[in-house]
């Protein structure tokens, strides 16, 4: 059982999606570097794809994603002629070095799209990309499931397709402004395996406003009765202040501090005993999907898509706001589509925004990483234990972790902890403005 430490949990502390965190960027790294880094790309090296199309046929209440609303057809035209744009260019740049692993399809919403112009940006990429073989993820809306995309889909060679559920409780639905029914969604599912998806991930969140414990318990087993072979189960950040859309909540219907602990604490214990292997702090995965391989191997990583089991440490980001990941850079597009489409225009990478990455900044990384993806690390590349003593005194005291020749090593117990642990060997906090989730 996780034991509720409230004062372990009061500081709001990133994902760690990435070290340094998008909060530590700087307009000082742009397409200069980014168009060295694709060309210091060796012919040998692997790397992964990301595509962003940040558009949505309706907008979530609760959402934090780059994107906006698909209801104007030349909105999306202009949009996908610069992503046309950029693909040719970052493949220009590239000359064929490299190879392709994995390419993803995030937002937004791909399937916001016309169903013809998806399948016109998956066959640019095979023509200017060597992607034979790759793995091929998307993110769907099953709201947008249309019956043009239904087609598409028997014979687009997707992999893994992750779907936004959140909750199937119809009154916390209407609260967050997503509302699909059950059925929706298990007819959507039924037609994904017909199309041969081996591998199928459920969005999940608590916190959510009017959820209680039995609304999220139900949710979790029909989520269960659908057998997905991934769960990622988060916990819902309200941050109004940063993301306008979210006033649509009403926060005085929000679970307190203690009431999301319990939930994502009920969520690790139902999911476990359900036979999902947990994957770092809040996904889940089935132990015979490749993630869940990973998982019980070792080698799971933390990139932009979360917990994966890609090992590529090259991760080229494509669309508006899409990030680039290189081991000693990472840039980040523009995030505003009439910027992109602007530097588009002038045949220039529209990187905007990032950081270099120095030897310091890659091992404080590796370390954040150790710990959330397998729960310990090694401290004597950063000098030892005695140096973040003090900083780690609170979870030792409270048996959330042991320390070993150097070796720390969390407890099963500290699962909820992982982040605040990993924040106090984030060199950044305290010296750059973020605004932060929760921990839990």
């Amino acid at each position: 059982m996780w034991k509720y430490h409230p004062e372990l949990l009061e500081r709001p502390v990133p994902r760690y999606t990435s070290y340094p965190t998008a909060a530590d960027f700087n307009a000082s790294v742009g397409s200069p570097d980014l168009d060295r880094a694709l060309k210091n790309v060796r012919l040998c090296d692997d790397m992964s794809l990301y595509v962003h199309i940040p558009y949505c046929d309706q907008i979530c209440w609760y959402c934090g994603c780059n994107t906006d609303r698909a209801n104007r057809t030349h909105r999306l035209t202009a949009y996908m002629k610069a992503l046309f744009a950029e693909i040719d260019l970052v493949a220009a740049k590239l000359n064929h070095r490299g190879r392709v692993k994995r390419i993803a399809f995030g937002g937004g919403s791909p399937n916001a799209l016309f169903a013809g112009d998806f399948k016109a940006l998956l066959n640019q990429l095979k023509t200017v990309f060597q992607i034979d073989g790759a793995v091929l993820s998307i993110e769907l809306d099953p709201r947008s499931y249309s019956a043009e995309w239904q087609e598409l889909m028997v014979g687009a060679g997707m992999d893994n397709v992750s779907l936004g559920v959140q909750s199937f409780d119809p009154a916390v639905q209407a609260a967050i402004g997503r509302v699909q029914p059950l059925d929706m969604v298990t007819d959507m599912v039924a037609h994904l395996r017909a199309t041969g998806v081996t591998s199928l991930n459920f969005d999940l969140m608590y916190g959510l406003p009017d959820q209680t414990m039995d609304i999220l318990r139900k949710t979790l087993e029909q989520t269960i009765a659908l057998a997905p072979e991934r769960i990622a189960l988060f916990g819902y950040a309200h941050i109004p202040s940063l993301i306008p859309r979210q006033r649509q909540i009403d926060d005085t219907h929000l679970p307190d501090a203690r009431q999301r602990f319990d939930m994502a604490a009920f969520g690790y214990d139902f999911l476990t005993r359900a036979g999902y292997q947990p994957i770092g702090f809040d996904h889940f995965a089935l132990p015979g999907d490749p993630l869940g391989q990973a998982g019980a191997s070792g080698t799971v990583r933390r990139n932009f898509q979360g917990f994966t089991d890609d090992q590529s440490d090259i991760l080229i980001g494509m669309g508006a706001s899409a990030i680039s990941e290189f081991p000693d850079l990472i840039v980040q597009n523009e995030k505003n589509t009439g910027r992109y489409r602007a530097c588009l225009g002038q045949g220039q990478l529209p990187a905007a925004v990032g950081i270099s990455r120095n030897f310091n900044h890659q091992m404080h990384g590796a370390i954040i990483e150790q710990i959330l993806t397998n729960g310990e690390a090694d401290l004597a590349t950063l000098g030892g234990a005695a140096t973040y003593a003090g900083r780690l005194a609170p979870f030792i005291n409270r048996g959330l972790i042991e320390i070993v020749d150097q070796r720390m090593k969390l407890m099963p117990s500290a699962r909820p902890y992982a982040r605040s642990i990993a924040a106090t060997f984030d060199e950044f906090r305290g010296q750059t403005a973020g605004t932060f989730s929760q921990a839990v």
